[in-house]
């Protein structure tokens, strides 16, 4: 029964994404002519190979249908190899059929994600012969949902995309200048009006519920707001969007970009990542946190200051991390429709749709291992049945704004990492994301490409316009 309480659009953790049956690829009337394999990396860079349909549809007759990808690609970065990345060794990358989506930019193209595969089994940690590689972020993701699974909690993720759009990368000059959510950021028959509308009709046809879009607070920035989707869907579908963005804006000789924050006298730009908790066990009322929401909340925010070196990934991410920026500020706590807060709590009194927005995430991370490091340290929490003592922060204060007893009168004590360097240090030293989310290869090598990739963005060393071009063609 719908309670006074509840507003908002009423999802269920049993929603299911909109693809294409790999049934229709054989149709010949289909005008589908090529199959773009696609992956994401650890620096997330988004890459793939083009298939004639022929061949691919050929592929799919064989015994382990897949591609073959050098495993060095994994620790690459423009040419640079991270450390623990032989040039020897390849995988097979296998098409996850359920997927397909058509490519909106490009015409008679499709796209299906995969997952990475050792070409030869090996005895796992349990002494059974596996393909798994430890690398593969889809399936570190996959493996982190299945847990909560058994226990009988689901999530449902939704995203915010939030970018720029640049007429120049060199020097970086944006495509527009408005105020946040103004009409004038879009005016009728600009060529930005033209190409956002294009990014969302091309959202929709691909099959991904599109909320609403709309124009940000900092020169040629925008926001699309997608439905929520069971996790792993959820990052496959934000990978569409991303490309969707990407290449609508090449079309009309734009560049989009989703580095953190490009105007250091405005708004950054982020992805903020909206998380509900479900269960069968644990009914959700209008007036508290259910005892797993309170669990996963609690975990969550005690392993943030390590969780942002998923999330915030590069050294350009800490630009954003700043009290009184609309961004999360710096310390850690979780407040009622605060966006000062890292984590926001959203339609506090609406069981239905309530959900946490985790704005300590943006668009250099990779969205299958940030997602994984999230729900895996709540859901560590879910079970281990952390207690949340830390109080709410609704204001009208921040938490920077609070004095240092007010602040610990709520049990906020620690800052978020204030630096890309602090960060590492600090997921280095948990356990659960080294034990339970990542493991000891996967950290490790995670770990290698992240000081690598903010080698290869340093290039440029003290030139700032430079790196900032380098960042914003990079992202």
């Amino acid at each position: 029964m719908v309670s006074i309480y509840d507003h908002g659009v009423d999802y269920s953790p049993l929603t299911r994404a909109t693809t294409i049956p790999v049934e229709s690829l054989r149709d010949p009337y289909s005008n589908i002519s090529y199959v773009r394999i696609q992956w994401v990396d650890l620096v997330n860079n988004i890459k793939c190979r083009v298939l004639p349909l022929s061949y691919f549809l050929k592929l799919l007759e064989s015994s382990r249908p897949g591609v073959g990808v050098a495993k060095a690609s994994l620790g690459l970065v423009y040419l640079m190899v991270a450390p623990g990345f032989p040039p020897s060794g390849e995988y097979l990358y296998v098409p996850d059929l359920s997927t397909i989506r058509l490519c909106p930019y490009a015409s008679g193209e499709v796209v299906v994600l995969g997952w990475f595969n050792e070409k030869t089994p090996y005895l796992g940690i349990d002494n059974k012969l596996t393909l798994d590689v430890p690398l593969c972020s889809r399936a570190t993701l996959q493996r982190v949902v299945k847990e909560s699974s058994k226990a009988g909690v689901e999530y449902l993720v939704g995203f915010e995309s939030e970018f720029i759009l640049l007429k120049s990368t060199k020097p970086v000059v944006a495509a527009s200048n408005h105020s946040w959510s103004a009409t004038n950021g879009f005016p009728s028959n600009s060529v930005v009006a033209k190409t956002l509308k294009e990014i969302a009709d091309g959202i929709q046809s691909s099959g991904i519920e599109l909320q609403m879009y709309h124009a940000e607070a900092a020169p040629g920035q925008y926001e699309f707001v997608t439905g929520p989707l069971p996790p792993l869907e959820a990052a496959d579908a934000l990978i569409h969007t991303r490309e969707i963005i990407y290449n609508t804006a090449a079309k009309y000789g734009l560049r989009a970009t989703f580095a953190p924050r490009i105007y250091m006298d405005s708004a950054g730009s982020s992805t903020h990542t909206h998380i509900s908790v479900h269960s069968k066990n644990s009914e959700k009322v209008p007036n508290e946190l259910s005892s797993i929401e309170s669990s996963f909340l609690a975990s969550v925010l005690a392993n943030l200051p390590a969780l942002t070196a998923l999330t915030l990934p590069t050294q350009a991410s800490y630009k954003r991390v700043a009290d009184g920026v609309w961004s999360g500020g710096t310390y850690v706590n979780w407040g009622t429709e605060n966006r000062e807060a890292p984590v926001r709590l959203a339609n506090a009194t609406s069981p239905s749709s309530r959900n946490f927005e985790m704005r300590f995430v943006d668009g250099t991370a990779n969205p299958y291992v940030a997602l994984a490091g999230i729900l895996g340290v709540g859901f560590a929490g879910i079970r281990d049945k952390s207690e949340l003592k830390i109080k709410d922060c609704p204001g009208p204060k921040t938490a920077a704004q609070l004095t240092e007893n007010e602040r610990q009168a709520l049990g906020i004590t620690q800052r978020m990492s204030l630096t890309w360097e602090e960060a590492r240090q600090n997921l280095h030293k948990n356990t659960i994301l080294r034990d339970f989310v990542l493991g000891n290869e996967c950290m490790a090598k995670y770990l290698a490409v992240n000081q690598t990739l903010s080698d290869a963005l340093d290039l440029d060393g003290n030139d700032e316009v430079a790196a900032l071009t380098r960042l914003v063609e990079f992202y």
